[in-house]
């Protein structure tokens, strides 16, 4: 039996850069607090605890005066870093560089547009903390829709500015924006502008995951429960192979799906270290 790594598979640049950024800080000092989950992924986040990572939550930051916190890839809004002025905490921002510029993109269109009426327009997953960080540069004045039925949210009398969370679907951002256009067609009104803002790393692994999990007999698809990317991935896997199993760690693995197998691919969300797809992939040639 072969058993295969998926050679795309493992953390997205951002999760991988503000992991290092926390190794780094946690080899100088032993201990370093983050603001929320560094990444969605339990056993990668237990690995990081026992090194010295300290998470909390935004409500623990009033007794945290005087100590250096991370921020993780998703980013913060502006909120977040005049708290933490006020209180003396020294921030280590480890916001995606992506995620950065897309923030930096909706404050300036927001400037800019909403003088003339335009509305700021973001597609993405309500409550993502990716979300929050980019409403909240324009003071939460931008509209947020995660499927069609939030369009009615949309007046399309007037000018759209369409903006996209990061992660998001590829394909899903194209029929969006389809359906937006023809409802502003309806009323003569040409005046939107779709902004590029996908991960080109994250928004395009889709393509090549079909590929993967379509040359297998058999698919792993490791990943943490919680992870929205993963449960999407997860599903992209299932549309090419019936014969996809999801997991978390090793010990959910169930020899009886290796049956007269000869080949088996791993593959995983952008939340899941390569340790722990090796670590499974050893368990299954053990088998």
């Amino acid at each position: 039996m072969y058993v295969t790594i998926d050679p795309d598979a493992g953390f997205c640049f951002g999760v991988e850069r503000a992991i290092g950024i926390a190794q780094t800080e946690l080899a100088k000092s032993g201990k370093l607090y983050c603001l929320e989950d560094i990444v969605h992924n339990a056993s990668e986040l237990e690995r990081l605890k026992e090194t010295g990572l300290i998470v909390i939550t935004h409500d623990d930051l009033p007794g945290l005066t005087g100590e250096r916190i991370l921020l993780r890839a998703h980013g913060e809004p502006p909120e977040t870093f005049e708290i933490a002025e006020k209180l003396k905490i020294g921030l280590i921002d480890a916001t995606c560089p992506i995620v950065t510029k897309l923030q930096e993109r909706i404050k300036k269109s927001y400037q800019e547009e909403s003088g003339k009426g335009a509305q700021i327009v973001i597609f993405g997953k309500k409550g993502h903390a990716e979300v929050t960080g980019l409403t909240g540069q324009i003071g939460g004045k931008a509209i947020v829709i995660s499927n069609i039925a939030d369009l009615d949210l949309l007046d399309f009398s007037k000018p759209v500015r369409l903006f996209s969370q990061t992660t998001m679907d590829h394909d899903a951002y194209e029929a969006i924006t389809v359906q937006i256009k023809a409802k502003m067609k309806l009323l003569k009104n040409d005046n939107l502008q779709v902004n590029n803002s996908l991960c080109r790393q994250v928004a395009g692994r889709s393509y090549s995951l079909k590929e993967f999990a379509s040359s297998h007999q058999v698919l792993i698809f490791v990943s943490d429960k919680k992870s929205s990317n993963g449960a999407f991935l997860f599903n992209v896997c299932r549309s090419v192979n019936k014969n996809c199993y999801f997991i978390h760690e090793p010990s959910e693995i169930n020899p009886n799906w290796f049956t007269e197998v000869e080949t088996v691919g791993i593959t995983g969300a952008t939340s899941t270290p390569q340790w722990l797809m090796e670590e499974i992939a050893e368990a299954i040639e053990d088998i």
